[in-house]
C-alpha cells in the first residue's frame, strides 16, 4: 500500500532496530514510571495522569542521553544556536551588500 501512494520509507536500512529506539524508550519510560506503578479509575483519569507525566518527561525530568538536560531544555539550545548561525549569515550577507554598494558607489564616482 505504502509503494502505491509512493510514500518512502524512512528506516535506514532493512529493520534496523535504531529507527524506532527514541520511541520505544520513551514508551518503556512511560509504562515503567507511570502506566504500571497506577491503578486508573477510569479512561478520563488515565488520560490527565499521563499528561502530567509526558509534561513532567519534557520539562522536569532529565536525560542522560541529553548531558542531564530536559528535552525541552535541549531543544532550546539547539534552537539558540541555529539562531546565531542565521545571524552570522544574515551579518555575512549584509556586509558583502555593503561591499557592493560601496564599490559600485566608487565606481559612479
Amino acid at each position: 500500500m505504502l509503494k502505491e501512494k509512493e510514500v518512502a520509507i524512512s528506516m535506514d536500512g532493512k529493520g534496523r532496530y535504531l529507527d524506532n529506539i527514541f520511541n520505544e524508550r520513551l514508551w518503556r519510560s512511560l509504562k515503567y514510571e507511570e502506566v504500571y506503578l497506577k491503578a486508573y479509575e477510569d479512561i478520563k483519569e488515565a488520560r490527565v495522569s499521563i499528561a502530567d507525566w509526558i509534561r513532567f518527561y519534557n520539562f522536569e525530568r532529565p536525560h542522560q542521553s541529553l548531558n542531564y538536560n530536559t528535552p525541552w531544555e535541549a531543544y532550546q539550545k539547539i534552537q539558540q544556536e541555529e539562531q546565531k548561525d542565521i545571524d552570522q549569515t544574515v551579518s555575512y550577507v549584509v556586509s558583502i551588500e555593503q561591499d557592493t554598494t560601496d564599490a559600485e558607489t566608487s565606481l559612479v564616482n
